[in-house]
């Protein structure tokens, strides 16, 4: 009897701790700086984000091209190991999309990957990466977003097996890959690497398809920008660290100018999931480029990496 009471004893405590661990973290009001929201400014993280690119309603089955790519209205379907993610509408309809969030609800989305009614999100959404940003920046995309269209139709919900339908389990994930410190701590001095490292690193969440990926579905950031499968299931995200074989010998030049004109230094094009990427970047100003361009220069290189 004595043993059976200390076994439940001990159920209990690691179910108790078992919650705790795997509860959500999101922020609070009074973590939020003063700030005025900035909607022009709210654009270029719009566009260094690429919201559009997953969140705009396909037309006919393609791509959102145009106009279109400003009705944030969902319906891509993302086919993973771990089930099928379906892409959320975040136009400001107040039912269908995020009209009705509170500046707070959104940051906590963004940055700790926490829902309003506070479920965690899956990590399909990047916000590992979107840690990584300043929180003004992600005020300002809320204000961009908000002055959009509002497109009405609601997305069904994730079709995943177990354990991945379990969301809470999510809270151990988190422990682990959700970091607000940079990945690369070491860019050197010019201040245009730095600029550079808070749009690859958190906006443009480059790694989320140049990194490679564990076994727990989380980026592996001692391969950071190394390559990795494709998530579209065609073929591999190339290298681009200062290691690897498909850009290390470009100038920072030739990233720049790939990234405003798609046109590699030896004449190629932009192709697959990486067109969508360089228009949006198209639409960052010149600097920006030049920044990213910094950064992917300043990249110490990995003696491990052939």
């Amino acid at each position: 009897m004595k043993t059976t009471r200390i076994l439940a004893a001990t159920l209990v405590a690691l179910c108790l701790a078992g919650w705790w661990l795997t509860r959500v973290n999101p922020l609070h009001t009074g973590d939020l700086p003063e700030h005025t929201p900035d909607a022009v400014a709210g654009e270029r993280i719009f566009w260094a984000g690429g919201c559009a690119s997953c969140h705009a309603s396909p037309v006919a089955g393609a791509r959102a091209e145009g106009d279109n790519k400003l009705r944030l209205g969902g319906g891509t379907e993302l086919d993973t190991p771990f089930g099928l993610f379906r892409v959320p509408n975040i136009s400001p309809h107040p039912a269908d999309g995020i009209g009705a969030w509170s500046m707070l609800d959104f940051v906590n989305a963004m940055q700790r990957g926490v829902s309003p009614d506070g479920r965690h999100y899956y990590p399909s959404f990047p916000y590992t990466s979107y840690a990584r940003m300043r929180t003004t920046d992600v005020m300002d995309l809320k204000a961009y977003l908000d002055g959009l269209e509002a497109v009405a139709g609601r997305q069904q919900d994730h079709a995943l097996s177990f354990p991945y339908s379990v969301r809470r389990g999510l809270g151990l994930w988190k422990r682990r890959y959700l970091r607000t410190d940079p990945v690369v701590t070491d860019v050197g001095t010019d201040p245009l690497a730095e600029a550079g490292r808070e749009l690859v690193e958190g906006a443009g969440h480059c790694g989320e398809c140049h990194t490679p990926r564990d076994r727990f579905g989380g980026l592996d950031p001692s391969r950071w920008l190394q390559g990795a499968p494709n998530p579209d299931g065609d073929g591999n995200i190339p290298d681009i660290s200062a290691s690897g074989k498909n850009t290390a010998d470009w100038s920072a030049s030739d990233i720049a100018y790939y990234l405003e004109s798609g046109f590699t230094p030896d004449f190629d094009t932009a192709g697959g999931s990486m067109v969508a990427v360089q228009e949006n970047m198209a639409r960052l100003t010149s600097n920006d480029r030049v920044a990213i361009a910094a950064y992917l220069k300043a990249l110490p290189a990995d003696p491990r990496h052939n």
